[in-house]
């Protein structure tokens, strides 16, 4: 594509700047959370109307596909954006703040769903100079549900009817790059993750006798420490894991002793390899603390996402495109892969491709403004266009590649 049709692309996409806004703070008063998201999914068919899209909705999930074929012969791309958000009660005070109780796109979804409706229209009025077709995945329970893998199963990848040889997303931060700068890395973007989930057996009693119970509090308790330690004594700095327990549950008064105490741990590594080491070490470890106390445990280890691997040429792709719209410095590139992790890890594992990130951090908070997943965390509107202009340049330039 020549400099002056990504010119174009910019311009048609700021021109969309004031309806991308409306619908996404539309989506951010009514966040949905998992795999079923009528409204959010109702709202994005009617977004779609009268477009030069086939549009088919998911069986099992609120999903929605719609496929652009270009007027001229040609392989297939795929453009994503999720849509679900978090079980968080947001506290920005925002004008357009969730009207739901307890939920929160905490995560920029409704960004990323305003994003790609705005490179349906870019890339719809570009269709008779398409050579190939665009298929848009508008993808329900990111957020721990594995949408991704559904959307797969239901064949997404099949719905243009010829080869996808190319799978691009964006997602946005808020905070960490400036905004409107589009930050990617070749290999491993993030983490694969897995679940630890640990029950330890005792026997329950009275506070004031404990030799005559079997407590299971200090056992378990020991086991948080020892996890933590292990990460340290058996995996490389170079092949990093990261161990956070985020839940530990028991008892019911102090002067109880519970019979069981249970807690839950997410469990992060950029390889396939230093998961599966570190996994069944964690629960032999936490299986022989209990016995070392008399008691017993049930350990449960259940991967969930593989680790997300951008191909090179598809990094390239995005920094050519983030600068033939914005200029040099639009893209920076990552120095090492992030600890988070995303079911698109699924789509890239089949399809080459890659996820970049767009800065949404407001020009006026600081650096270290609260990051996605936080109840305080604000997404600026003016990355919408942005990431719109970037999928629709990255879909446009993936097709003529083939």
């Amino acid at each position: 594509m020549s400099s002056t049709d990504a010119t174009t692309y910019r311009e048609a996409a700021e021109s969309l700047a004031g309806e991308l806004t409306d619908l996404r703070h539309a989506l951010h008063r009514e966040p949905e959370l998992g795999l079923h998201l009528p409204l959010t999914q109702a709202r994005i068919l009617t977004a779609l109307e009268g477009l030069p899209l086939e549009v088919t909705t998911g069986d099992r999930l609120s999903s929605v596909v719609a496929v652009l074929h270009g007027g001229r012969p040609g392989p297939a791309v795929l453009l994503r954006g999720d849509m679900d958000a978090l079980p968080v009660q947001e506290l920005t005070g925002l004008p357009y703040a969730s009207r739901v109780d307890g939920v929160m796109h905490a995560c920029g979804h409704d960004q990323h769903v305003a994003m790609l409706v705005g490179a349906t229209r870019l890339l719809s009025e570009r269709r008779a100079q398409l050579p190939g077709s665009v298929v848009f995945m508008f993808q329900p329970g990111e957020e721990g549900h594995d949408g991704a893998g559904a959307m797969l199963a239901e064949g997404v990848l099949d719905a243009a009817g010829k080869p996808v040889v190319g799978a691009y997303a964006v997602h946005v931060a808020s905070n960490g790059v400036p905004l409107g700068v589009v930050s990617g890395r070749a290999g491993t973007m993030l983490a694969g993750n897995a679940e630890l989930h640990v029950t330890v057996h005792g026997r329950g009693g009275h506070g004031s006798t404990p030799h005559s119970a079997a407590d299971p509090l200090p056992a378990a308790a020991e086991m948080v420490t020892a996890l933590h330690t292990l990460v340290t004594r058996v995996t490389s700095v170079f092949d990093p894991v990261v161990l956070t327990v985020g839940t530990f549950h028991a008892g019911t008064k102090p002067n109880v002793i519970p019979a069981e105490a249970t807690f839950g741990a997410t469990v992060r590594a950029t390889s396939q390899e230093a998961m599966r080491d570190f996994l069944p070490r964690a629960t032999a470890l936490c299986e022989g603390i209990a016995a070392a106390h008399g008691l017993t445990a049930t350990a449960r280890a259940e991967e969930q996402y593989p680790a997300m691997v951008c191909a090179p040429e598809a990094v390239d792709l995005a920094e050519e495109a983030a600068t033939a719209l914005y200029g040099e410095g639009a893209f920076v590139r990552a120095p090492h892969p992030a600890m988070g992790s995303e079911d698109f890890s699924r789509v890239l594992a089949l399809v080459p491709g890659a996820q970049v990130m767009i800065g949404a951090r407001p020009h006026d908070a600081p650096k270290d403004a609260p990051f996605n997943h936080s109840a305080h965390a604000v997404f600026d509107d003016a990355a919408l266009p942005v990431g719109a202009a970037l999928l629709a340049e990255l879909a446009e330039r993936g097709l003529r590649r083939g």
